[in-house]
């Protein structure tokens, strides 16, 4: 950026502690992709470590070997877990600035349909729904509670929460039918996936709200049919659902990632940003 860029410069988050759960995914290492691009600290958080290596080798290929990257294998359900997590932060750095709560389960298509979820809401198995609830949601709150105290007491931060256009609408099941395989065995995108990304913008505007004068900005992004392998017949229904007729590149959210995440957004808290190619329009 040219020194002389006073908005442009607004986007450098040259040295700041960015927290990133769920680290380990696809969206994990694009939010890992937009802190590096703006001189960030990454911190990723995953209860699973090949995920997080796997992110920081990719990343250091491309951005250089001397991006500082950290990693935790961290359960974000513990709260005691995420303590030691901010202790060891604030001892080597003194400060945390950026949290983004993108944890979550969620089931994909391109996985198969086993990963999905039963045939029926009324079959749907409650320890599947309290694991969804507990990751999604309480893990955001625990995220928040933990780390959103030491940017209070900071006096600055900036908190993300990863919400979906599920968050906002309910999923069409009709994508997730397969021709020619019997009713029984049909599978549907769970209840719990689209309650706990509802849920992630009722935080963020609880949030907002509490730590509006206390210099924490919180806002929600709404990320939305992300093309990942999935097969021919998956795309071509979800692209008819949407306006500009195509699923998402992963690419397409960094830089809306990086604003939310510094100060160019400076006077946005409590928003909800929505990245679906329309899809909530229609």
């Amino acid at each position: 950026m040219r020194d002389n860029a006073k908005y442009l410069n607004k986007l450098n988050i040259d040295g700041r502690v960015c927290i990133v759960t769920g680290g380990g995914g696809l969206i994990g290492k694009k939010h890992t992709e937009a802190i590096v691009e703006g001189g960030g600290i990454p911190v990723l958080l995953d209860i699973v470590p090949f995920g997080m290596e796997r992110v920081k080798s990719e990343v250091k290929v491309e951005y250089g070997d001397d991006v500082v990257i950290e990693t935790f294998v961290t359960d974000i359900t513990r709260r005691e877990a995420l303590e030691k997590v901010r202790d060891e932060l604030l001892e080597k750095y003194g400060h945390i600035d950026v949290l983004i709560n993108n944890a979550a389960n969620n089931p994909k298509v391109e996985d198969g349909s086993k990963n999905l979820a039963f045939n029926t809401f009324p079959a749907f198995p409650v320890e599947i729904w309290n694991q969804d609830i507990a990751v999604g949601l309480t893990g955001a709150m625990l995220c928040a509670q933990v780390f959103g105290e030491v940017m209070e007491k900071q006096g600055k931060g900036m908190i993300l929460n990863i919400s979906s256009d599920y968050g906002l609408i309910s999923p069409d099941l009709r994508i997730y039918r397969k021709e020619g395989i019997p009713e029984e065995e049909q599978t549907i995108k769970p209840v719990s996936y689209s309650v706990v990304k509802h849920g992630i913008i009722g935080l963020t505007k609880y949030l907002a709200i509490y730590w509006a004068q206390k210099g924490v900005r919180v806002n929600t992004l709404c990320p939305a049919s992300l093309e990942n392998g999935q097969d021919e017949e998956f795309i071509k229904k979800i692209s008819n659902l949407i306006p500009m007729g195509r699923m998402s590149d992963p690419d397409e959210y960094v830089c809306t990632v990086l604003y939310l995440i510094s100060d160019a957004s400076s006077y946005m808290t409590g928003s909800t940003v929505v990245l679906d190619g329309g899809r909530t329009s229609w």
